[in-house]
C-alpha cells in the first residue's frame, strides 16, 4: 500500500479511485491531482514509480486534507452553534439543516423512534 497524507491507499485500485480514500479528496480532485502530476488516471497504484508517488504526495501535501480539514469543519459547526443561527440550532437539536421536512422522514438525523404515550388521532 502506498502511504499518502497518513493514509494507506489501496494498491490494487486505479489511481483516481484510491486517492478518494483520503478525506477531502473526491473524484474530480483526484483526477486533477493526477493530471497535474502527469500520471495516467487508469494506472493502478502498484504500478506507480517512486517519482510519480513523490509528485502525488507533494501535490496532496499542499491541500487541506484529513485532520486539518476535519478540525476546520468541526470549528465551523461549533461557530454556527455559538452564534445561535438557525443552522447552529438545528445542529444542536440533531435535526436536518437544509429545510427538509421532519414529520415523516429524517430518521438518520433524529435517531430511532421514541414512542410517546397517548398520542393517538382524535376521533370525532
Amino acid at each position: 500500500m502506498a502511504r499518502i497524507a497518513g493514509i494507506d491507499i489501496p494498491k490494487n485500485k486505479r489511481g483516481v479511485i484510491s486517492l478518494t480514500y483520503i478525506y477531502g479528496i473526491g473524484n474530480s480532485t483526484a483526477a486533477k491531482i493526477l493530471d497535474d502530476c502527469g500520471v495516467d488516471r487508469n494506472i493502478k497504484v502498484q504500478d506507480w514509480t517512486d517519482d510519480q508517488t513523490g509528485k502525488i504526495r507533494a501535490a496532496v501535501a499542499e491541500m487541506k486534507v484529513e485532520g486539518a480539514l476535519r478540525s476546520e469543519v468541526q470549528l465551523n459547526i461549533k461557530r454556527l452553534m455559538d452564534i445561535g443561527c438557525n443552522r447552529g440550532i438545528r445542529h444542536r437539536a440533531g435535526l436536518p439543516l437544509r429545510g427538509q421536512r421532519t414529520k415523516n422522514n429524517s430518521r438518520t438525523r433524529k435517531g430511532r423512534r421514541k414512542t410517546v404515550a397517548n398520542k393517538k388521532k382524535a376521533t370525532k
